[in-house]
């Protein structure tokens, strides 16, 4: 069927289409209220409805935000923040128009220009996980990052707060009564989170009077399971005075791989051994056995965070340069106290 048009309705009326346009968008003007009533009636018996992209256009307000990301949308424990981000904008009367680039820095230079011609009224710039960029060229002066912080960090941006968040893992094996906590950390030394959570570590434990023992702190061949456990085998293979009796992993995945390690010497988690994770995956932490205590990434309240920036919503000072976001333990069933017969 055909749009109804201004026209259909001025002659249903019997008015002018300029009366019509005056009624419709609530115009002040010496129309009679029998008038603005007939008109109002007209529009809805030949099924009229205003397009809000034009109507947007003419008040130079579209109600659009554009989201650019790499590769969060099939990321499915990161995508997270896009619900934050979405939710925000429904709260506000707003539709986010998403592009997912995978990465493809050609794509990326295409979505900027494509939502920059759409009019959205702010751009989101998002990273799958926490890192350090230089933003493409073509993004509006008052871009929201999220989960990354452009060279520099004077822009408004929100990450989590990874050092604090690996001083609250260690923390909490401290708490259990461990002293010999081994750090079992990514390859990738230039993944920001990789430094931070480290230095959470030996600020916890310097905390506690602790010395660190550089021999505990190893790295996997990469952050999956595998190359995890093969970090994890000389970790388990010292002498029993030196072995850890828990070990702090840079994420989730990683934890698996110790949970295998632990499992081939026959060693129980947490009886022998306490393991704590970081992520707090939903697909992989619950479902250890026993479920893994971790760290949680705070990805739907840093989306959140950001379309309430975006939108200009968040207190005045509250949104400013870097936003560090908490990342708080998740308790379940792979931490208990020491061994006795080395507590």
């Amino acid at each position: 069927m055909a749009r109804a048009r201004i026209s259909d309705v001025a002659a249903a009326a019997g008015v002018s289409a300029t009366t019509v346009s005056l009624v419709l968008n609530d115009v002040e003007s010496r129309i009679s209220e029998s008038t603005r009533q007939r008109v109002r009636e007209a529009a809805l018996s030949v099924g009229y409805t205003p397009s809000s992209v034009a109507r947007g256009l003419r008040m130079q307000r579209t109600r659009t935000v554009g989201l650019i990301s790499d590769v969060i949308a099939t990321t499915p424990f990161a995508g997270r923040m896009l619900a934050g981000a979405q939710d925000v904008a429904r709260e506000h009367g707003y539709l986010v128009f998403l592009v997912d680039t995978g990465a493809d820095k050609g794509m990326e230079r295409d979505a900027i220009a494509a939502l920059t011609a759409q009019q959205v009224e702010a751009m989101i710039y998002a990273c799958m996980w926490h890192q350090v960029i230089v933003p493409p060229a073509g993004l509006p002066d008052n871009t929201v990052f999220l989960d990354c912080t452009p060279e520099g960090g004077s822009a408004r941006s929100v990450v989590p707060d990874d050092r604090a968040g690996g001083a609250a893992a260690v923390r909490e094996l401290l708490a259990a009564g461990h002293r010999r906590i081994a750090y079992l950390d990514t390859d990738d030394r230039v993944v920001v989170a990789s430094r931070l959570r480290h230095e959470g570590y030996l600020e916890a434990l310097a905390e506690a009077g602790v010395e660190a023992d550089p021999a505990l702190h190893v790295r996997g061949n990469d952050s999956s399971p595998h190359g995890s456990r093969n970090a994890a085998d000389p970790l388990l293979d010292l002498p029993e005075e030196q072995r850890p009796t828990a070990i702090f992993c840079f994420n989730d995945r990683m934890a698996v791989g110790a949970y295998w390690a632990a499992r081939r010497r026959g060693l129980d988690i947490p009886r022998d051994l306490s393991i704590v994770g970081y992520d707090d995956q939903q697909l992989i932490a619950p479902d250890q056995d026993p479920p893994l205590t971790t760290i949680a990434l705070p990805h739907y309240e840093m989306g959140r965070w950001a379309m309430e920036v975006a939108l200009g919503v968040r207190a005045e000072g509250d949104s400013d340069a870097t936003h560090l976001m908490e990342c708080p333990v998740i308790r379940r069933d792979s931490v208990g106290p020491p061994p006795a017969k080395v507590g």
